[in-house]
């Protein structure tokens, strides 16, 4: 009922806002020119109040633990599942073990079915799980209709606890990724980013991906014991949603996946990445535009300082046309087609990175103002508008990852498996709402350190021109196949 109030309220609104624009429209035509329609900023609105919804927490005798939520509004039934592992733990020359894993456990049959008899048993419920392999976990997402409750979860249950991995699936899923790898040399921003991930990683077990050397050392043997390993009741958790009651939620997960048993092994997971020096790196490659990227380590979800960065990010890069980097780049200089500046916070450290896509000849105009940019923001040049700005927008923006129950639910289920309190999601906007301009002030100057920061650039390196003192001399570097 609570995700309904918060959709209709939304909806209400959104259809003011409307209401508000057609009304101005028409009262502009006929109002007298010294008669100016307010600013929107100035027009009064009850406030939205955020109240979540709790699901429900259940965990199996056999460890799977359940976050559910009722929603009847449609006859549907959506299960998420987060799942402890992650292409962190390839095993070293192996990379890509992970990813082909968890293709293969979709596309490569099971013990009791063939890839062919999945793939029509999925066309005819027309709905099919999606698996897929990030740094640090795995996901499924998988939605269909209430009444095919049975059939679905029986396919899942065969894909999580029994793939097969054919040999002529796993045989042309190795190639595939090959093919993808060859291409990704043709895909300049792809491959920059691949490649300042192994920098800002170096040296620590997320650095490491997946190359055409790595995959031909992978056979089949290698996703299964990657599957026994890492797939595991006590290291799953399930969030099931829609169209369903708790205890029919509970009994139907029981029937299919209660007898899982554990491989009792436990995950330890790798070292946390540290800030090295930084440096300037090149990779040269002949074409007419530069991506540029530069970014350090930077803070966790788990510190009080994360609330300000967020804010800082976002006034220096992540707010969009605003922004300051935009601003500086494009609105200001016509330099780049895009540019801004990005935050990626996990539970235990955090990357903040900023880039640009620009022509050669201007690459590193567009990189010393993105430096600018920086160091200003570490000299209390922040304003109180710009930081208003950012609170509204950032809070506004939170509020819309809980339109659907699906969303509600998997978000607190990340709130488990990334350690965080059990008040973050309830006391987000209020720590955002609660930076002070001097808090802004502070993490920018204690976190921006160009010492730590990684510079790289992809493109025709004879014309770049000279690189600022101040950033070294750059490494030209080869990416890995």
């Amino acid at each position: 009922m609570n995700g309904k109030i918060i959709k209709t309220s939304i909806q209400y609104i959104t259809f003011l806002f409307i209401v508000l624009l057609l009304t101005g429209v028409a009262f502009a035509a006929t109002a007298p020119a010294d008669s100016p329609l307010p600013s929107p900023d100035k027009i009064k609105y009850p406030p939205l109040h955020f109240n979540l919804p709790q699901a429900q927490r259940v965990v199996l005798e056999n460890g799977i633990v359940l976050y559910i939520l009722e929603d009847h509004e449609l006859p549907l039934i959506s299960v998420n599942a987060l799942i402890k592992t992650g292409s962190m733990y390839d095993p070293e020359g192996k990379e890509g073990v992970a990813e082909l894993t968890t293709y293969l456990m979709r596309t490569g049959g099971t013990a009791k079915l063939s890839s062919t008899d999945i793939d029509d048993r999925f066309d005819f419920l027309a709905a099919s799980p999606s698996i897929s392999m990030s740094m640090e976990s795995a996901s499924i997402d998988f939605s269909f209709l209430a009444k095919d409750l049975d059939q679905s979860l029986d396919l899942l249950a065969q894909i999580l606890i029994q793939p097969a991995f054919e040999q002529n699936k796993f045989i042309l899923a190795r190639e595939l990724e090959n093919e993808d790898l060859r291409r990704l040399k043709d895909e300049p921003q792809r491959l920059a980013f691949r490649e300042f991930n192994r920098l800002v990683y170096r040296n620590n077990p997320r650095g490491r991906f997946a190359s055409i050397k790595s995959l031909s050392n992978i056979e089949r043997d290698d996703l299964i014991k990657f599957h026994q390993q890492f797939f595991s009741p006590d290291k799953i958790m399930f969030a099931v949603t829609g169209d369903i009651t708790k205890e029919l939620a509970i009994n139907k997960i029981n029937q299919y996946f209660g007898k899982w048993k554990t491989n009792g092994q436990a995950t330890k997971t790798p070292y946390l990445p540290q800030n090295t020096n930084g440096g300037l790196y090149y990779i040269n490659k002949e074409i007419p535009q530069s991506t540029i990227i530069c970014g350090e380590l930077s803070v966790s979800k788990n510190n009080p300082d994360f609330y300000a960065f967020t804010i800082l990010d976002f006034i220096i890069g992540s707010g969009g046309f605003p922004s300051l980097i935009f601003s500086a780049v494009r609105n200001n200089e016509g330099l780049a087609y895009s540019a801004g500046s990005f935050y990626r916070a996990k539970p235990d450290y955090g990357i903040f990175g900023a880039y640009a896509f620009t022509k050669t000849e201007s690459t590193f105009k567009t990189l010393n103002l993105i430096n600018t940019v920086l160091k200003k923001a570490k000299s209390n040049t922040i304003t109180n508008k710009e930081i208003s700005w950012a609170k509204k927008s950032i809070n506004n923006g939170f509020i819309f990852s809980f339109l659907e129950p699906g969303q509600i639910a998997l978000q607190q289920m990340k709130l488990e498996y990334d350690q965080l309190p059990d008040d973050y999601l309830l006391s987000y906007r209020n720590k955002i709402e609660n930076v002070k301009a001097q808090d802004i002030s502070r993490v920018a100057a204690k976190y921006l350190d160009e010492k730590n920061r990684v510079f790289l650039i992809l493109g025709d390196t004879k014309g770049f021109g000279k690189p600022s003192t101040s950033i070294g001399k750059p490494v030209v570097i080869n990416p890995a196949d």
